[in-house]
């Protein structure tokens, strides 16, 4: 079984899912010691150490039903998703406020962070809705890697 910290990434881009992966899974490439090996023959020297800190194993989905669908599919086999990045605006499927309605029906203790560079929600509108709570929080696009990656850690900490 993985030691990851699982994420769903629910946004109608494909390009998005790309940042997302990239920010979120730089490549280990290569085992350590093959990497201890070509460092020492390119650079000379001790190896580096390998990164610290958790890895995260990122999912899809396109549309928030097919995101809904994801997050039961994942509770219903006991490996919840330990945050899900979910997008204001997906067209012509429904917004994400709709889907956060929806994900939380499905899983009521579920991490959100809505992203978008448009939102037709006001966030204090979204806070009359859903209340003030550690589970939803806010990124606004473009995305800065820093903030993603941190935002990522902090809200899937076990």
């Amino acid at each position: 079984m993985s030691d990851k910290r699982r994420i769903l990434v629910i946004d109608d881009s494909a390009a998005i899912h790309q940042d997302f992966r990239r920010l979120l899974c730089p490549e280990r490439g290569g085992s350590p010691e093959q990497l201890a090996s070509l460092r020492t023959a390119l650079f000379g020297g001790p190896p580096a150490p390998r990164p610290a800190g958790p890895e995260f194993e990122v999912e899809s989905a396109f549309q928030g039903q097919e995101g809904v669908a994801r997050v039961r599919e994942a509770v219903v086999a006991g490996r919840p998703y330990a945050l899900v990045f979910l997008d204001y605006r997906m067209p012509p499927g429904g917004n994400g406020v709709e889907t956060l309605r929806e994900l939380w029906k499905v899983h009521p203790s579920q991490r959100v962070v809505l992203c978008s560079a448009y939102s037709d929600y006001s966030w204090e509108e979204i806070v009359e809705e859903f209340g003030e709570t550690p589970l939803l929080k806010e990124l606004r696009k473009p995305v800065n890697g820093h903030e993603l990656r941190q935002l990522a850690l902090t809200l899937t900490e076990p």
